[in-house]
């Protein structure tokens, strides 16, 4: 019995090893995983439009920090992209905010002058604070987990500030699905007539190149100017897998 206890609290110790912030599995290597980042410096990401990270953005305690005064300018909280591209993929991240955050995750960000922002091309995944984000967690659409004015999950599984969240994000050839927290609040249909419809009746209506891209960037949204100064976002365990 001794021996098996034993046995048991070694395989306990290795899969708790193997399951450090920012690493992969054997079985997620395998499986054909790849981390974005990797818990020490911004290697493979940089600003939108710029050639390297905005200087609120920094590594700390192997985690994206982003740390902000709501009077910095834009270029030093731009949003993060991946310097990669990608067209069909498996997303998972995690992060952790300060109460009021207003931030999100978008995907097929096509970096270009004529767009400004990444969310005039990016689909979003938005971040909000249960309660206190003015006005987006209180209304559709807005709240975290949402299709940011597109579609709004109906249960709101995202946790109280200060807690770590867990993000996954699947598309796979127009089919999204959307995880927060295990559960999934999004199922969706990419470039079809409903989704033009959608897009029609939401403010990406005017915006020529929303989600024309079937490939593209992944971003991390630097905020916009709510909720206390300082350090306001953190993410990490961000690791893609190619379908």
């Amino acid at each position: 019995m001794l021996c098996i206890a034993a046995a048991g609290c070694i395989l306990a110790s290795a899969f708790a090893a193997a399951q450090a912030p920012n690493t992969l599995t054997p079985q997620e290597k395998q499986d054909g995983w790849r981390l974005l980042f990797d818990g020490h410096d911004l290697h493979g990401w940089h600003s939108y439009l710029e050639n390297s990270p905005g200087k609120d953005w920094s590594v700390v305690d192997g985690a994206i920090q982003l740390s902000k005064t709501n009077q910095d300018p834009p270029a030093d909280f731009a949003d993060l992209v991946t310097d990669a591209q990608f067209t069909n993929f498996d997303l998972k991240l995690e992060w952790k905010a300060r109460p009021c955050i207003d931030s999100g995750v978008m995907f097929y960000v096509h970096e270009a002058p004529q767009y400004k922002n990444t969310y005039d091309t990016g689909v979003e995944m938005q971040i909000a604070d249960l309660a206190c984000t003015v006005p987006d967690s209180r209304i559709l659409k807005e709240r975290s987990g949402d299709i940011f004015d597109m579609i709004s999950d109906p249960v709101e599984w995202v946790r109280d500030a200060g807690q770590w969240n867990q993000f996954e994000i699947i598309a796979d050839h127009g089919h999204l699905e959307l995880f927060q927290n295990g559960h999934k609040v999004i199922d969706t249909q990419l470039w079809d007539k409903n989704w033009n419809d959608l897009i029609a009746g939401a403010k990406f209506a005017h915006f020529p190149g929303y989600s024309k891209y079937h490939t593209g960037h992944i971003s991390l949204q630097g905020t916009e100017p709510k909720g206390a100064p300082g350090v306001k976002l953190v993410f990490r365990n961000i690791k893609i897998k190619k379908l």
